[in-house]
């Protein structure tokens, strides 16, 4: 069986609403671009960074990263690594999109999204992780955690902010003991044919009311695998972010 390739891309933007440029804040005496650029590299050989900003270029070259500059206006992440696969000249079978705000991914929850892929029908993959129910209903209400649901063959049928299965027949209190939630880890990976396809498909209905990507590329008929992850991850949005995951780092030993 021939393996396919993979190549890396991580977007990093420096103007952001709640926390401008946030690539390039300290974690423990590293940037974060590059606490990203080298827990992806343990797990991919060819990784790269695709920025509009100089400042996040220059960092990437002092900290020995592969960088690329791309345009300012893409709407999202995807459409900017589609361009940077296109100025690398990138002929991976497989590009991998990781979060610029992810410094603690683990490697493992990159070769659980390399897996997907040994299956040849795979077109898209991402991750998903158990919801705790020790967290309880507030977590799992909060719109800013994605929930995912997926069939027996590991194939993504929605992804919402609101919870999802609804549980019927008993109070909501009741839910957690019922079944097993699911919150989706936003890290992605295509067939580089389809990263090019799904980046020139318009907005659809799904996406736009939930304002989540990966709904056009359902919409439009594209199949997305789910892979488990058990790892925890640290999404960083804010500056009151960035202190509780400097914190949680502290406590285990990830600085």
């Amino acid at each position: 069986m021939n393996h396919p390739t993979f190549t890396a891309i991580i977007p990093a933007r420096f103007a952001s609403t709640r926390f401008p440029g946030k690539p390039l804040a300290q974690i423990g005496g590293h940037s974060m671009v590059s606490r990203v650029y080298h827990q992806v590299k343990n797990a991919v050989n060819d990784v790269w960074v695709a920025t509009d900003d100089k400042r996040i270029y220059d960092e990437c070259i002092n900290v020995g990263a592969n960088v690329v500059m791309t345009s300012p206006d893409h709407p999202s992440g995807t459409d900017r690594i589609n361009e940077a696969v296109k100025l690398i000249g990138s002929k991976s079978d497989v590009i991998i999109n990781v979060q610029g705000d992810e410094p603690f991914i683990n490697p493992e929850q990159i070769e659980a999204l390399k897996s997907c892929f040994d299956d040849p029908d795979t077109q898209i993959a991402t991750l998903a992780r158990r919801f705790d129910p020790e967290k309880g209903f507030d977590a799992l209400f909060d719109p800013n955690l994605v929930k995912v649901v997926f069939g027996e063959k590991m194939q993504a049928l929605y992804f919402s902010r609101s919870i999802i299965p609804y549980v019927r027949g008993c109070e909501w209190k009741e839910w957690l003991e019922k079944t097993t939630f699911y919150s989706h880890v936003g890290v992605y990976a295509y067939r580089r044919e389809v990263l090019a396809e799904v980046t020139s498909l318009p907005r659809s209905q799904h996406e736009i009311a939930e304002s989540l990507e990966q709904l056009r590329w359902l919409d439009n008929g594209y199949k997305i695998k789910v892979a488990l992850t058990e790892h925890p991850t640290i999404g960083i949005d804010t500056p009151a972010d960035l202190e509780a995951a400097i914190k949680f780092a502290s406590e285990n030993d990830l600085l």
